[in-house]
């Protein structure tokens, strides 16, 4: 007869190599290694968001807590034509970490900082992923390190200060219609920069 120690071994080394959607498909059901093995995959990557955004490791930990507990009770909401169960992680540790901010600033409670370098943040949001998205995250910080850095800065605002343009042009003291600019701009290289050189 079999140890449980081992069955539970034997167990969990299938749910782990189980892909995301099936992962989070059981969790939905009620699974709680399902649950448990996206906490392994993508806490590191969602940690390092929460701690980009709300400059806090303590914080981002309880944070990152409270989305896993909502991830379990809302699971079922997972729509797959919508994208992948990463960007859906992320979207929501990003919105949550954005709506504690936002909520400390209003209430005076924190002083955080400014954003650093977003080309810095992208390796550390996805640190602990699978190795052969290695070439991707380089190529993704090597088109962000190119951009000038009046373009880095307003898409480091929106994005993980999830500010409007024009609050965005109100932080810079710039014309709304600059930030714009510098964003369309922004993006256009970097979707040059991120294609292949064959399709360039």
């Amino acid at each position: 007869m079999l140890l449980p120690s081992y069955v539970a071994g034997k167990r969990w080394a299938s749910v782990v190599d189980k892909g995301d959607v099936t992962l989070i498909s059981g969790a939905a059901a009620g699974d709680r290694d399902c649950l448990a093995a996206l906490y392994d995959r993508y806490a590191p990557a969602l940690l390092a968001i929460g701690r980009r955004i709300l400059g806090d490791r303590r914080e981002a930990e309880d944070l990152l807590h409270d989305v896993f507990i909502e991830v379990w009770r809302q699971a079922a909401d997972y729509d797959e034509a919508r994208g992948s169960v990463r960007a859906w992680l992320l979207m929501r540790m990003r919105s949550r970490a954005l709506d504690r901010r936002k909520a400390a600033v209003f209430s005076k409670r924190a002083d955080l900082p400014a954003p650093e370098a977003v080309a810095a943040t992208v390796g550390d949001a996805h640190s602990g992923e699978d190795p052969e998205l290695g070439a991707d995250r380089t190529a993704v910080r090597r088109a962000l390190a190119e951009l000038p850095a009046e373009q880095r800065q307003v898409l480091e605002l929106g994005y993980f200060e999830g500010l409007s343009s024009s609050e965005i042009a109100e932080r810079l003291r710039a014309p709304i219609g600059t930030v714009k600019s510098r964003v369309a701009a922004a993006l256009t290289k970097l979707r040059q920069g991120l294609m292949p050189e064959a399709s360039r």
